[in-house]
């Protein structure tokens, strides 16, 4: 029998296992373009979806999984969750086309959707109040190594055995979660109304959000003057707008858009959604620079890109303190000055063909990382009441996976446009620098708890 002391562990344990996988999945797949891009007769622009066919089915479905919990509970949620994650993941190794590849990779984010704001809940259900904290610093570092560790250990399996396990390994820690978690949950008796799901919401997101998407990734190979593209920036604008009007007269809203009213709440989830985006061109691009352009191998540009993350659990820590004794304020503008400093010098590095050159631009985003992501976290929730606090960790959740989708697109679309990777550096520099002065005005210099 598991008693309720060891249980919450255990809870915790499966929570932040499930959690890392979506976080591993996100930065494994990176080094391993190319061989798939070769082995599966897809263009550039086919291999960059593999990675936006996953983050675009998390950030449409992420807001509304959360609430899925309180209405047909989590054990049921959280176990479907995996096992979808797990399924497709298993398929994903055996595909044989660029259809069945992005199919599988669509349907592994709907899991991975499930288990992302899931996997939070079940710790604020499981820990009291006075042991979240420690409990939600494990979750995140075990989520940052994970993430860490995702460049090398796909660049080795794509170097030494095969691409295929890069999926093929998620299946079996998948069944072992699924197990585990069965015999330990214990469904909370909350005794609250079931929330209802905002389907009007959750429609027009997807399609405004997709037709965007869908419309920057293709427009270089469409044509960005093409009737067809023309037509999906028009129905992103239709659908955007209808969830804008849906979202204020709906009694339950899937994002409660009355919250960005707030300089601070609005700010930070721009810092995260900014995070997320630097990610994808540091990890993602700079991936495909040291295997194109420099020649690398996966498993090389794999340890390659360790400067770039190694920091990243270490900094955490720093950060989330240094965030406890000063506020949000001075550690997100640190983290903001250093990425863009970071990617400017990146884009200025790159023509050189050096990878030398690289590793210190590498190092100081990887210390920046931290100081975006931990602090802006805390700002946002420290400016919402107690009892917004899931409607704001969802918007959190959603910003952040926003900023990969919308990344992948918009730098693709620039490298497609311009074809040197000294753009997407670049670009991301000074989006980040611009983000740094929307910060610095709106970021309140205290951000207490409501």
């Amino acid at each position: 029998m598991i008693n309720d002391q060891n249980r919450k562990w255990i809870i915790l344990s499966v929570a932040s296992l499930a959690f890392g996988l979506i976080m591993l999945d996100e930065t494994i797949v990176a080094v391993s373009l190319p061989t798939m891009q070769h082995d599966l007769s897809m263009n550039v622009l086919q291999s960059h979806w593999i990675i936006n066919s996953y983050l675009l089915v998390i950030a449409g479905f992420i807001a509304v999984g959360g609430k899925l919990g309180d209405v047909i509970g989590y054990k049921t949620l959280f176990i479907a969750g995996v096992l979808v994650f797990g399924i497709f993941s298993l398929a994903a190794g055996f595909a044989e086309s660029s259809t069945w590849i992005l199919t599988t990779r669509a349907l592994q984010g709907l899991g991975a959707a499930i288990i992302f704001p899931a996997s939070m809940a079940l710790l604020a259900l499981t820990f009291p109040v006075e042991q979240r904290g420690k409990a939600m610093g494990i979750y995140g570092a075990i989520g940052s190594s994970c993430s860490a560790s995702g460049p090398l250990i796909g660049g080795y399996l794509t170097n030494d055995i095969s691409w295929r396990w890069i999926f093929w390994i998620n299946f079996p820690i998948i069944l072992i979660i699924a197990f585990i978690f069965w015999l330990a949950w214990r469904e909370p008796d909350l005794n609250i109304p079931r929330p209802r799901i905002d389907v009007a919401g959750l429609i027009t997101l997807v399609i405004g959000i997709s037709s965007l998407v869908l419309a920057i990734m293709q427009g270089a190979e469409w044509g960005w003057g093409s009737t067809l593209i023309i037509g999906l920036f028009i129905i992103a604008a239709l659908f955007l707008a209808l969830f804008y009007i849906f979202e204020l007269k709906v009694r339950e809203p899937l994002i409660e858009i009355d919250l960005f009213k707030n300089g601070t709440f609005s700010s930070s989830n721009l810092v995260i959604f900014t995070g997320q985006f630097t990610k994808i061109a540091v990890i993602v691009f700079g991936a495909l620079y040291l295997q194109e352009v420099l020649k690398m191998d996966p498993l090389k540009a794999g340890v390659a890109l360790i400067p770039a993350m190694l920091p990243i659990p270490i900094m955490a820590v720093l950060a989330g303190n240094a965030t406890d004794k000063y506020g949000a304020r001075n550690p997100v503008l640190v983290g903001l000055f250093l990425a863009a400093i970071a990617l400017t010098l990146m884009g200025l590095t790159v023509g050189t063909d050096r990878y030398l050159f690289l590793v210190p631009t590498l190092l100081i985003w990887g210390i920046s990382v931290a100081w975006m992501f931990a602090p802006a976290l805390v700002a946002v929730m420290n400016s919402v009441p107690v009892e917004k606090q899931g409607q704001a960790s969802g918007i959190v959740l959603t910003a952040q996976i926003f900023g990969a989708t919308i990344g992948l697109s918009v730098l693709s679309a620039l490298l497609r446009e311009i074809h040197t990777y000294k753009i997407v550096f670049m670009t991301t520099g000074l989006f980040t620098l611009l983000v740094l002065i929307i910060a610095w005005i709106f970021l309140e210099r205290k951000t207490k708890a409501v």
